[in-house]
Order: C-alpha cells, then structure tokens, then sequence
C-alpha cells in the first residue's frame, strides 16, 4: 500500500512535564500533516506538490473541510527530536462526502521520500480522522470532485483497527 510521508517538526512546547509529546499536541501535529497533504499550496514547484494536495483553502475557497470523528491510539512516548517525525499518511476510506484519513507517528529524519510503502518502523500513535467535505456557501455536505478522487484513490488502503475495549 502507498502511503504519504509527511514531514512536521515538533516544537519544544509540544512537549509535557514528563518530556514527551503532549496527548492533545499530537492531533495538532496530525493536522499539519494533513493540511500538508490534502490542501493546494498555490506557487508551488512541480517536486514540492503533494499528489494529494487538491483542495482550495482560505475564506474565498469553495469548498471547507469538517472534521467529524477523531481515535487516537497512542502506543509509546515521542519525545522531542530535531528532526521533523514521519507522519505516514493513506486513505482508510472514501465516502460519498467525506474521507477516513489514517495516521501513523514515526521517526523521521533529515530527508525521506514523500511517497512510499510504510517504513515499516514502530509508531508513536496511530490515528483516523473523517473528514467532511461541505459547500462553504450553503454549509452544506458535497460530493467529493472526480479531481479528488482521482488524487486520493492511490492511497486507499485498509483502514486502521483500533483496540477496543470490552
């Protein structure tokens, strides 16, 4: 399965009072790897598009992306490294409207490809994130573009499954 790479670095304050990155700090880097990934980055270059990066942002942007349901697993500590950590990133799902986006935490470094097959390394926290795509106009749900499900579909892969709990 392919996946993105998605490069973010830590910031001191992401870390807690027992040095390791914070349980709610971690969604933020998910995010920034996700608005890395899925939204346009007008000006460029053809090598620093992400294939996936289709959608408009900002307040005169078309469309607006919701998030509808969080799970995080996390299944170590990720203490702080200043080297950005490998957000590995593929589609768990796609909806009518919405997209499963999963998640998982590595160790990175100074450089690593932008798409691949998983590193294959233990992560720090796995994660899925539904993402609603709406009419920034009317507030309202809509299909996603043939244009996104053309970028999104080579990165569909089994979604993750959480532990659960009895």
């Amino acid at each position: 399965m392919t996946r993105l790479h998605v490069p973010v670095s830590l910031r001191w304050s992401d870390l807690d009072a027992y040095q390791h990155v914070n349980n709610v700090e971690m969604f933020r880097l998910l995010e920034d790897a996700r608005i890395t990934a899925f939204w346009e980055h007008p000006g460029a270059e053809d090598g620093e598009a992400w294939p996936t990066a289709v959608l408009a942002t900002g307040p005169d942007a078309p469309s607006h992306t919701l998030v509808a349901h969080q799970e995080i697993e996390y299944l170590r500590p990720l203490g702080f490294t200043r080297h950005p950590v490998r957000v590995e990133m593929w589609i768990g799902h796609l909806g009518g409207a919405s997209l499963d986006v999963c998640y998982e935490v590595h160790d990175g470094g100074p450089r690593f490809d932008r798409v691949g097959p998983s590193s294959g390394g233990r992560p720090y926290a796995r994660a899925t994130t539904t993402i609603v795509v709406v009419d920034a106009r009317t507030g309202a749900p809509r299909r996603l573009a043939p244009a996104e499900r053309a970028a999104w579909e080579p990165f569909l892969g089994e979604p993750i499954a959480f532990r659960r709990r009895s």
